[in-house]
């Protein structure tokens, strides 16, 4: 496929993407409060479907593969435990940490939970929900676009990690568009660098890290 086309596929989905999240965020605010705790927890995931679904389409169109996307079939079960010990590590190093030293409240999202259910329900929202959906879109999808635009891992890296880093300016702040941008560098480092580390092995990352946000919050500052 030329350039041309590639370009033309990345802006669409990007676009679809951002509008994806625009929707996600009007179910968040219309939809949410008037359902059941079932209904909630079921709505919050499936709603992540949203910032996929046209990057899927242009996929389709594209004729493009998963394996294209950083999406492997070879030892699955070493791109999970790759995926489950980097998340680990992640959360030690930029959540533990900083609430141990006192800054906890810079690396808290405001949930506090006490229940078993709650937190069960948050591993799955964050792997399933935000993992899934903002890792193949952007370290899969868009990464992927750029790498074959530019021929060069190097702009692939930057531009999609800035681009990730932008769409949290609906929801967040300056400050967490530039942590994010950062956090999106690194997930493609580690891609890149490590083997047999896969988009799988992100989803898992992105999504044990953001969960255990809300767990050392709940554990030290309840």
């Amino acid at each position: 496929m030329s350039k041309k086309k590639e370009l033309i596929g990345l802006i669409i989905g990007f676009a679809g993407s951002i509008a994806g999240l625009l929707g996600i965020l009007w179910i968040n605010t219309n939809i949410l409060g008037q359902l059941s705790v079932g209904g909630y927890m079921a709505v919050t995931i499936a709603s992540r479907i949203l910032l996929m679904l046209i990057p899927i389409v242009v996929m389709i169109v594209s004729k493009d593969k998963l394996s294209d996307y950083g999406f492997s079939k070879e030892k699955i079960w070493l791109q999970i435990l790759l995926g489950i010990l980097l998340g680990i590590a992640s959360s030690l190093i930029f959540t533990l940490i900083p609430h141990l030293a006192g800054y906890g409240e810079y690396v808290q999202n405001g949930h506090r939970y006490n229940v078993l259910w709650a937190f069960i329900y948050e591993f799955v929202y964050f792997i399933i929900g935000v993992g899934l959906s903002e890792e193949f879109v952007f370290r899969g999808f868009i990464y992927e676009k750029l790498r074959r635009i530019s021929n060069r891992d190097s702009i692939a890296v930057i531009v999609s990690s800035l681009m990730f880093g932008s769409i949290h300016l609906f929801g967040g702040n300056m400050l967490q568009m530039i942590i994010t941008s950062f956090i999106g560098v690194t997930y493609c480092f580690l891609r890149l660098k490590i083997k047999h580390c896969t988009t799988l092995s992100l989803i898992i990352l992105h999504g044990i890290y953001d969960a255990m946000i809300t767990v050392w919050a709940s554990v030290f500052m309840a």
